[in-house]
Order: structure tokens, then sequence, then C-alpha cells
């Protein structure tokens, strides 16, 4: 009982965990960004080849501060 006990609090932990923070996929790396409400949209997020113009119309990433990630990663590769 004990053991089912932990379990279920480990799992609610990493659960609230995940509503916290945008895992972005990016080309060459990989990204963590605190969301500003607690919610499951856009938790993993894929923003390999041209769907970084996709970022910039969701407003929950907007909030985020999915501009600036994109503008560092923009700004890495190109040097």
């Amino acid at each position: 009982m004990k053991k089912i006990l932990l379990m279920l609090v480990v799992a609610g932990a990493a659960g609230f965990g995940v509503l916290n923070y945008h895992f972005i996929l990016f080309d060459g790396s990989f990204k963590i960004l605190k969301k500003a409400e607690l919610n499951y949209q856009n938790t993993f997020v894929d923003a390999r080849g041209a769907k970084k113009l996709e970022l910039l119309m969701k407003p929950d990433l907007m909030a985020a501060g999915i501009q600036d990630v994109i503008k560092k990663t923009e700004s890495a590769i190109q040097q």
C-alpha cells in the first residue's frame, strides 16, 4: 500500500511538472520554457524546419516568450 501511494505521489509531481513547462525541440537544440499558465496545451512542441513561424501564432507560447528563444536559436545558427 505504501508503494502504491508513493508511486501516485511521484506520478502527480511529474504531471504537475509537465504542466509548468514547454519542451521545445529545435533543429539543433532542445529548449525548456516556463509556461505562463498551467495547462497541457503545447507542452511538447516540434519546432524543426519551417515550423518556427507557426509557433509565433500560438498565444500561450507568445506569452511564455517564444520569440526570444527563436531569436537566440536563429542567431546561434547564423554564427
